[in-house]
């Protein structure tokens, strides 16, 4: 039996009466860094009050009818100055608890060390409103973990925490007598004004410094320097001046943020595909683990339906193979896509059936992601191959029709119009019957968006994954070729040649049919192209990031 939270109770919400409200911490950025509490508070709200970028990170937590009112006005004169305009957040939180409801005021970081939510509390404090505070990672602690820059080490050495908007000249000083680690948060435009104002209240100039914008999110990036040749890196690296120059950085002084230290402890900035823009022309159904396997190489994935799902056009064949499920037609049942394990489902639900339907048939599943959603529905297969995941592989392990052990000699196989013979085929040798069933069409999905064509052609995306011949052909019909500068990768040797045959270069190919195997090998590609910039001494770059124009080399 888990743990239960002091905080709140299984049976009754955390607080009886009119309302109440929890103040969140989300975190730097990183949305993997959300608490448990965090989570179950948000699946627990009516009202979620955030800023717009911290409401992107915590929103899919909460339940589809959850108010969310704007933080951030849009007007005529905000809008010429530049400058958004902010409505009262505690007029906004009061507002909604005297309502009635469990508000969730979700803020950037840690709601005691990141901004003003110390004074949203005492006002509902006064205001006899019942509150919590659920703490969340420390923008001040969590940046410098992703930027590999340990904060203290065995020594205990002392850690100041400073915010250059407010700093005074009594803080500076007493942090620039300290030899201590100090963590400065102000903004990029500002970093070398903080660095000047430790040097002048006694920090040596030689001291190290790293600076990190965007920090726990895949956009993040790391300076290293000195206290006096940050403004010098800047202007060579043409950093500054930019119209990022607002945006907010977590400064790190001190010899734990030392340069060759952090080349052996930035785990984050040197995973496989850091940043890397990576096109996944899949249905969505299919794309969301793949999409986080890429995540947790350092990818941002990015989803662009191919092919739409639509059910058969004339439905009687389908209707009558789940009828013979239900009377005992069948010894085999067998899927060979998510897709298709889908439309039995729904089918059943449709009849007000469930996996109990599935009781003496046996089912075969044609890959792991086909065995997942069977999982899912409440079946276990009990025949999934043990080489090759595709129809050539299950025939392999699939068993010939035997009169005296198989009372039944028929198999249903609801799949695809487009899909092929192979398995079809081969179960007749076998001396098996099959019922081969249209359970769902597919047809091409309508084109993405504008500026996603864009980056397609235009070279903004690094790579590109294939999983079928259909997916290359349908991505080129819908969106064009993808530029040459973006990593083509193909899940096997059939898609392989129609990618050729559209003139794209194959740089990765999975060593097996798996979405899965085809991520890993992208990553292993990524490893291998970052690991020979480091020796021969040139700066890591995505794909994208090429000269414009430039043209591949082919190799043979």
């Amino acid at each position: 039996m888990s743990p239960t939270s002091p905080t709140t109770s299984p049976a009754s919400p955390a607080f009886p009466g009119p309302g109440s409200v929890t103040f969140l911490g989300a975190g730097p950025g990183d949305p993997g860094l959300l608490t448990l509490r965090a989570v179950e508070a948000l699946a627990g709200a009516d009202v979620l009050i955030a800023e717009p970028e911290v409401l992107e990170v915590v929103r899919c937590h909460a339940r589809a009818g959850v108010s969310t009112p704007e933080l951030t006005i849009v007007d005529e004169a905000s809008t010429t100055a530049g400058v958004p305009v902010l409505r009262d957040a505690t007029n906004l939180v009061m507002e909604a608890a005297r309502g009635g409801k469990r508000v969730v005021r979700a803020v950037t970081g840690d709601p005691g060390l990141d901004g003003n939510a110390g004074q949203e509390m005492l006002a509902c404090a006064t205001a006899g409103i019942p509150f919590e505070v659920v703490p969340g990672v420390a923008t001040a602690v969590g940046v410098p973990a992703y930027a590999g820059v340990p904060l203290r080490d065995a020594q205990g050495t002392d850690v100041r925490f400073v915010d250059a908007r407010t700093a005074d000249d009594r803080c500076w000083t007493e942090v620039g007598a300290s030899d201590g680690t100090v963590v400065v948060s102000t903004t990029l435009d500002s970093v070398a004004a903080a660095a000047g104002e430790l040097v002048a209240a006694g920090r040596k100039p030689d001291t190290p410094l790293t600076v990190t914008i965007g920090g726990t999110t895949t956009r993040q990036r790391t300076w290293t320097a000195t206290l006096g040749t940050i403004a010098q890196v800047f202007k060579q690296g043409k950093v500054l001046p930019s119209p990022e120059g607002h945006r907010p950085v977590i400064a790190v002084v001190g010899e734990r943020s030392a340069p060759a230290q952090r080349d052996q402890l930035a785990w984050f900035e040197s995973k496989p595909l850091f940043g890397w823009r990576v096109l996944v022309p899949r249905t969505k159904e299919q794309a969301a683990s793949l999409s986080d396997q890429l995540r947790s190489y350092g990818a941002v994935p990015h989803e662009v339906p191919t092919i739409a799902v639509e059910p058969p056009r004339t439905p009687q064949q389908m209707e009558r193979a789940v009828k013979g499920l239900v009377t005992g037609r069948y010894e085999w049942i067998a899927f060979t896509s998510v897709n298709a394990v889908k439309a039995v489902r729904e089918k059943f639900e449709e009849y007000g059936l469930d996996a109990r339907a599935f009781a003496g048939i046996k089912v075969a599943a044609v890959g792991e992601q086909t065995a997942a959603a069977l999982v899912d529905f409440g079946v276990k297969p009990d025949l999934v191959p043990s080489g090759e995941q595709s129809a050539a592989g299950l025939l392999e392990d699939w068993p010939p029709y035997d009169p005296v052990f198989d009372p039944i000699d028929r198999v249903f196989l609801p799949r695809a119009d487009i899909a092929t013979e192979t398995l079809v085929a081969g179960l007749i040798e076998l001396g098996w019957e099959v019922d081969d069933v249209t359970a769902y069409r597919t047809v091409r999905a309508s084109p993405p968006p504008a500026d996603t064509r864009e980056a397609i052609k235009g070279g903004g995306f690094d790579a590109v994954l294939f999983t079928s011949s259909s997916t290359v052909r349908n991505l080129v019909g819908i969106a064009g070729k993808p530029h040459n500068v973006t990593v083509i990768a193909c899940i096997g040797p059939a898609t392989a040649k129609t990618a050729e045959e559209h003139g794209l270069r194959v740089d990765v190919l999975s060593p097996e049919p798996s979405v899965h195997k085809l991520a890993e090998a992208l990553a292993d590609f990524g490893l291998r192209r970052r690991a020979a910039a480091l020796e021969a001494g040139d700066p890591v770059t995505r794909p994208s990031e090429r000269r414009p124009g430039a043209r591949r080399r082919r190799t043979t």
